[in-house]
């Protein structure tokens, strides 16, 4: 077995945030690979958010975000268990980063079991159509939408899209490693996007992909 050094769990702890001791055991658990040994915390992260989830959440913040150009802005409700864990730098920072998701990807809704059911099944339809219209078998037309569907939810709905800081993320496993490394239940509420002349005929301008190039720039 690889000794385990103290820069070693040093190295690992600044990448994970994990404790000491947690990073210690990690190593160890994996002959000192720390690949591997960010893997294993990631996992037993996720394992601890899911039990954390049922636990009531009442405090928090309302955050708000205002684009540079001042024609996108957000507001967001994000809870958590206690008013101190709501103040701490990493809880303060989700939140930004949450609300300029918000505002450079504009999703539907934070969760898919809150999407309009009608804006579903019509979607389903379109691509059902699609796929038959380009001969695919239709014995596995409903496996094939079923697929796009997926897509289309992890484009609509905040919680599975891709955070636009690190996009082989989800936003789901980005509150999923907060509550890991604070230890108590965080959930994402609910949110409100506020877009100038949102619904007024006007000239078109993408605001929403000015927003995501600077946010990925950032």
């Amino acid at each position: 077995m690889a000794e385990v050094t103290a820069a070693m769990i040093k190295e690992l702890r600044e990448a994970t945030g994990a404790g000491l001791m947690d990073c210690k055991k990690a190593l160890k658990e994996v002959d000192g690979d720390l690949d591997k040994a960010t893997e294993f915390l990631r996992k037993k992260g996720l394992a601890k958010a899911a039990k954390k989830a049922g636990r009531a959440a009442t405090e928090g913040v309302v955050h708000s975000y205002i684009h540079a150009n001042r024609r996108i802005g957000v507001l967001v409700e994000i809870n958590c268990e206690t008013d101190f864990v709501a103040k701490t730098d990493g809880f303060v920072e989700f939140a930004n980063d949450i609300a300029m998701q918000i505002a450079a990807m504009n999703p539907d809704c934070v969760r898919r079991e809150e999407m309009d059911t009608s804006t579903v099944d019509k979607e389903r339809e379109i691509l059902k159509e699609k796929a038959l219209a380009e001969g695919k078998p239709e014995k596995i037309v409903d496996k094939i939408v079923d697929g796009q569907i997926n897509k289309f939810y992890s484009e609509r709905v905040l919680m599975e899209q891709a955070f636009v800081k690190e996009n082989k993320k989800s936003i789901e496993q980005l509150q999923q490693e907060l509550v890991a490394k604070l230890g108590e239940n965080i959930q994402i509420r609910r949110f409100s996007r506020f877009e100038l002349g949102e619904g007024l005929e006007k000239k078109q301008e993408d605001f929403a992909a000015e927003v995501a190039a600077q946010v990925k720039g950032s």
